[in-house]
């Protein structure tokens, strides 16, 4: 019989792996709680509309990509393919803001698109949402800014640069669109057909665009920055003058645009040199009419995601941090050592040490084997002669040293596996 596989864009994270994204995650989890952010568990499954309303129809997810079906109920419903909207709909459905419309909240999870597999792009990828909600205030877009950095550098990522750019607001952009799109049209041959048919329907996703020879129409192009209002210009200086005081170097990149439809304002962006061509980190940006758009009451957002799989791809393969491995391995032999080694075994676990042990009843070459196979870092060696006498032998498997250890004091081998 064939065997089964897993679906094409789909992939497991094995045992070997999942060490690495525990720690990664850990350190995340510590760094939002400095900064104040929660986490908030979204569904899997959302009503198609939100992504439709909240990204936007003329957008590639929504026209290409999201995973949506007819349910039984008679109800369109689609995989979530990012979690704003999703994070934004609990916010307005829950009253969060009633209680105090200032929010910073977090989500860890999977998403689904289905874009064509490639290297470090899958069909189900899991990304890490961060959205401060009800503060319009410039130090808060540095704050945001600042956290990423930090969370960034934590994980073990280093050669990031930082770019911004102002997308203006509903005011200033209405006259920035139409200059573009008359910009674009007088070379609109030369678009790809993708960037065509994005033309009337969302020209500043031409910005965006990855073929050759629409970079190089938009690199004449006029920029957003030439068009936007006072209060935009002021914003984005002030924000400019935050992460000055906060010591984050950035660049001001006036073609940079996002690719959904909601921001507003400030964008960003982190790249690093150690990604060749495809070298964006993460982006977010400032969307304060979203959650109007949604239903809810006219109150400002800002936010970011990362992409969970890309982060651990850019952390070195000689980074030992994340190296997942046993305290302890106790090789017993015979059958009187393996019932006290069982009994120890567990006795250690409740006291927070990691420990293995081999219930075969196997010589103790192959046991010592079994240890270093599991990256041991050391072995507690129990024999008939080390339960007559009450002592065992612990021994260092980095450098081979081995000392006493009473077998009945497990504090006393606790305390000696913590101290070395």
């Amino acid at each position: 019989m064939a065997k089964i596989t897993s679906v094409r864009g789909f992939r497991d994270i094995l045992p070997d792996e999942t060490p690495k994204w525990q720690g990664v995650e850990e350190k995340i989890r510590k760094t939002f709680s400095k900064f104040g952010v929660r986490e908030i568990r979204i569904p899997v499954l959302e009503k198609t509309e939100l992504f439709k309303r909240g990204i936007g129809e003329a957008t590639d997810i929504v026209e290409k990509e999201m995973y949506t079906f007819l349910d039984r109920g008679n109800e369109y419903l689609t995989m979530r393919p990012e979690a704003t909207a999703s994070v934004i709909r609990a916010y307005i459905e829950h009253h969060i803001y009633e209680k105090d419309p200032v929010a910073k909240l977090f989500t860890i999870g999977p998403m689904f698109r289905r874009e064509r597999p490639q290297k470090g792009r899958f069909r189900q990828f899991h990304q890490i949402n961060v959205e401060f909600l009800g503060q319009e205030d410039p130090r808060i877009d540095a704050e945001l800014m600042f956290m990423l950095m930090c969370l960034l550098r934590e994980a073990g990522i280093d050669n990031l640069k930082l770019e911004i750019n102002s997308l203006g607001c509903d005011t200033c952009r209405p006259a920035f669109r139409e200059k573009i799109i008359n910009f674009l049209k007088d070379r609109e041959q030369d678009l790809c057909d993708d960037c065509r048919r994005r033309l009337l329907t969302n020209p500043l996703r031409i910005f965006d665009c990855k073929n050759e020879s629409c970079r190089e129409i938009i690199a004449e192009a006029p920029v957003v920055m030439d068009f936007i209002c006072g209060q935009c210009s002021e914003h984005f200086g002030k924000v400019q003058e935050y992460l000055e005081l906060l010591r984050i170097p950035f660049t001001v990149n006036t073609k940079m645009v996002r690719g959904l439809d909601y921001y507003t304002r400030t964008a960003f962006e982190v790249t690093t040199q150690s990604l060749g061509a495809q070298n964006a980190v993460t982006g977010g940006g400032r969307y304060d009419g979203l959650v109007q758009m949604l239903g809810g009451p006219d109150i400002s957002g800002i936010g970011f995601a990362i992409g969970f799989d890309r982060l651990i791809s850019m952390i070195p393969d000689e980074d030992t941090s994340y190296i997942d491995r046993p305290d302890i391995f106790i090789a017993a032999l015979g059958d009187k050592a393996q019932c006290f080694a069982f009994s120890l075994c567990n006795t250690l676990r409740m006291a927070g040490v990691r420990t293995e042990m081999d219930f075969s009843n196997r010589g103790l070459k192959s046991q010592m084997k079994r240890s270093n196979k599991l990256d041991c870092l050391r072995t507690l060696i129990i024999g008939e002669k080390e339960m007559e006498e009450g002592i065992a032998q612990l021994r260092n498997m980095s450098d081979g040293t081995q000392e006493p250890v009473d077998i009945n004091d497990a504090e006393g081998i606790i305390k000696r596996i913590q101290l070395s």
